[in-house]
């Protein structure tokens, strides 16, 4: 279940998709939490520069894995705009981070980018549990969802 907190930080993803969109990137934001709410790391996309697997939440497990004890990992909460995408949804599960919320879920950015006409990714896009079955995951917020959505439009229509 979403409680305030769970929002407050999913609201912290959206204004970091929101700078990603600003410096020109795929509008895409991500918080890793501990167990006990602290905000341990927080990235947005990367994928300007050409390297398409500078995502945030690979980011996230990459820090996890050298600055967390596993419990510490299992223990913690990925926050997202977007749900993982498969690459990142993997990362995520052989790290051993613990659950994931997202504003929006892949099927949803799948649906608004047919609507436009952007031509699928080199990816299928997989739910994180057809990837990472044992991963606790709780998404989309349709709160949040329609903001996500525009940002997108915005940076696929441009």
């Amino acid at each position: 279940m979403i409680d305030d907190d769970d929002m407050r930080h999913l609201r912290r993803c959206v204004d970091l998709a929101r700078a990603a969109l600003q410096a020109g990137d795929a509008p895409f934001g991500s918080v890793l939490v501990s167990a006990d709410g602290r905000v341990l790391f927080e990235d947005h996309n990367h994928v300007s520069g050409g390297d398409q697997t500078q995502h945030p939440e690979l980011a996230i497990a990459r820090w996890a894995a050298a600055n967390l004890a596993p419990e510490e990992r299992a223990a913690a909460t990925v926050y997202t705009s977007g749900e993982h995408c498969p690459m990142c949804a993997a990362a995520h599960a052989w790290v051993g981070l613990g659950r994931v919320v997202y504003a929006s879920s892949s099927a949803q950015l799948r649906a608004w980018l047919d609507e436009w006409g952007v031509p699928p990714g080199p990816v299928r896009p997989l739910a994180i549990t057809e990837v990472a079955p044992g991963v606790p995951v709780e998404g989309p917020v349709e709160e949040l969802a329609a903001e996500v959505r525009e940002l997108q439009r915005r940076y696929h229509q441009r």
